[in-house]
């Protein structure tokens, strides 16, 4: 049975009675192309029920020292950059890209205390733009794990007009647990230390709480 989050429960019930409206007037005034329109609302349903979909993923080895994909999607960016928003020195940027079809779940990559956090709105580039990192709408989240601090940045894509996030300065969150939802894809970006061990490639397919990205 697929489980669906809570974000797309109310999407759901509205073109759940959106679609059964406009297919019982297509039944009732234009019966000859009924079939068709029921076939194209039926997609459209799922489509959208797999998008909200939120399957149940346990982390086998909670560790502090091992961050995990906080979404699910594609590696698109590794690479040593400027943190300029709170770190403001050098940190290793890795990016994961999620698509339609992704789990747009997003997942507490450690435990710790969030030390720092904020909204930003901004412009709806497309997720792989360079500049969607700082001039997109976006949200930024610092976890501290008593050792390091590790920076998360939920970014809003051309699609994606609807960035929910649960945390908030203070919170000590859990590894695995949600802190949050990007809705119809976007990007997920990580700031960690320049010391830790990357374990992932380039466009490498990465799944939450399943893929180790680094150790610290």
């Amino acid at each position: 049975m697929i489980k669906i989050h809570k974000e797309g429960r109310k999407i759901l019930t509205v073109v759940t009675i959106t679609l059964l409206v406009v297919n019982f007037i297509f039944a009732k005034f234009i019966p000859s192309i009924s079939i068709f329109i029921a076939i194209i609302s039926f997609l459209l349903f799922i489509a959208v029920l797999q998008f909200f979909r939120n399957p149940r993923r346990e982390i086998k080895l909670t560790d502090n020292n091992i961050i995990y994909a906080p979404a699910d999607g594609k590696v698109v960016v590794i690479e040593e950059v400027e943190e300029p928003e709170y770190f403001k020195d050098k940190r290793t940027q890795i990016s994961i890209f999620m698509s339609p079809t992704n789990v747009h779940v997003n997942r507490n990559p450690i435990s710790g205390t969030v030390n720092y956090f904020k909204y930003h709105t901004g412009k709806y580039l497309v997720a792989w733009h360079p500049k969607s990192s700082i001039e997109n709408e976006r949200t930024t989240v610092v976890i501290d794990n008593g050792n390091i601090e590790i920076l998360l940045r939920q970014i809003a894509g051309a699609m994606a007009k609807r960035i929910v996030n649960y945390l908030e300065e203070g919170d000590f969150v859990e590894q695995g647990k949600d802190m949050g939802f990007i809705k119809f894809g976007s990007r997920v970006d990580l700031f960690l230390p320049l010391d830790a061990k990357i374990e992932v490639n380039m466009n490498q397919k990465v799944r939450g709480n399943k893929t180790i990205i680094a150790r610290l």
